[in-house]
């Protein structure tokens, strides 16, 4: 499998949007538009800069149009100003800074929400807002920089305005990006990592998987059909979809008995029978059945897709597990142990949530402990991920 930093692509694309779109579009960035993974802008556009330039600048001039300045509040306002003049733009920052400039977004969907009510106001293009660096993969950084509290701010207000996308990889980033560029009157918010992680879907089946908002991945999962699973792995989120099609992964090799089920979803919203992006009452019987448990990797605070089943069938068999506060500076995969929503402690719980117990599944829960406890060890001594980890890939 391919490992790729999916928002350097995004930055790819961006640079061709600057490209088509000369006088229309901005990305506005505290100053991680290069960390973000998105340098790539830097070809066609420089840094916007009003003082003198000197030789030495990197990528300062006066006409660039490339907005980066360490201040959340700048940018967000920026873009917001920009989009009622009915231009386009996209602020990246680090997940846990949105929080910083978090009430002008709740105000600007406060905004849009009344605007709609008149007649007289035209739509204006999206606030597209891409959050990276996340909670998941602040190696160096550590705590403060993990929290992805803006899911829930943005999640709490009308659907009309509020849309969220967890892209797993690269391509559905891709998929995302267009349809929030091209689309009008909504704040978009859109969560992803910038370090290398596994790519898992080709262009045309991540377009058609974001379009859906949600779907089952049968190569994932071992649900021969026609018979319901034993028990749904659901995930939101890159690192949340790594653990999850890794826990599949181990249960179909050892304990091929038991159905299981992977759905991946992209479109956060989707999962709210109230939105306007809902899944159908019966596509989402489709993919989570009416009463088989869901074991749910998460990549923001559990509560979140707690409150967005609510309505939907037997809400109480959706077990959550996502960012419990529970973090440092450590390594990628310690941070999933340390908030329980590690492989292993997925397939703990599939086996404890699951209809059936096949024979076996007790040896698998003491060895999901022993190898929990071998990182554990491991990670304390050697500062770094077992290879095992380090270098899994679905292919072996």
């Amino acid at each position: 499998m391919v490992r790729q930093e999916s928002t350097r692509r995004l930055g790819r694309m961006l640079r061709d949007v600057y490209v088509d779109n000369p006088t229309s579009f901005r990305l506005f960035c505290p100053d991680e538009t290069t960390s973000n993974r998105l340098g790539d802008v830097l070809d066609v556009s420089d840094r916007a800069f009003a003082e003198r330039v000197e030789p030495e600048d990197d990528h300062l001039a006066h006409a660039g149009r490339v907005m980066e300045v360490l201040s959340e509040h700048s940018c967000h306002g920026w873009l917001e100003g920009y989009t009622l003049t009915g231009r386009h733009g996209l602020f990246a920052t680090y997940e846990a800074f949105a929080m910083v400039s978090a009430s002008q977004t709740v105000q600007h969907m406060k905004w849009l929400e009344e605007a709609a009510a008149l007649p007289w106001r035209a739509p204006v293009p999206s606030l597209n807002l891409l959050l990276t660096s996340t909670a998941w993969r602040n190696d160096h950084n550590g705590f403060s920089h993990q929290g992805p509290g803006l899911l829930q701010v943005v999640l709490t207000h009308r659907g009309s305005v509020t849309r969220i996308y967890l892209p797993p990889d690269a391509n559905c980033l891709l998929a995302v990006a267009e349809h929030c560029l091209g689309s009008r009157s909504y704040v978009n918010l859109v969560v992803i990592d910038k370090q290398p992680q596994l790519q898992w879907l080709d262009l045309d089946a991540a377009a058609a998987h974001c379009a859906a908002g949600a779907g089952t991945w049968a190569w994932a999962g071992h649900d021969p059909g026609p018979e319901e699973p034993d028990v749904v792995l659901a995930c939101a989120g890159d690192t949340p979809t790594l653990e999850t099609v890794a826990a599949a992964q181990i249960l179909r090799e050892r304990l091929p008995r038991l159905r299981t089920r992977v759905v991946n979803v992209v479109d956060l919203m989707s999962l709210s029978p109230d939105h306007p992006h809902a899944l159908a009452e019966t596509h989402f019987r489709e993919l989570f059945t009416d009463t088989v448990d869901v074991v749910f990797a998460f990549h923001g605070f559990p509560g979140a897709v707690h409150q967005l089943v609510h309505g939907r069938p037997a809400p109480g068999r959706f077990h959550v597990r996502g960012f419990i506060e529970q973090g440092t500076t450590t390594t990628p995969f310690d941070m999933t142990v340390l908030n329980r929503i590690s492989r292993f402690h997925l397939v703990i719980e599939a086996i404890e949530r699951a209809r059936t117990t096949p024979p076996g599944a007790q040896a698998v829960v003491d060895w999901c402990h022993e190898r929990l406890a071998e990182h554990h060890a491991y990670v304390r001594e050697h500062f770094e991920d077992l290879p095992a980890i380090r270098d899994w890939s679905l292919e072996g």
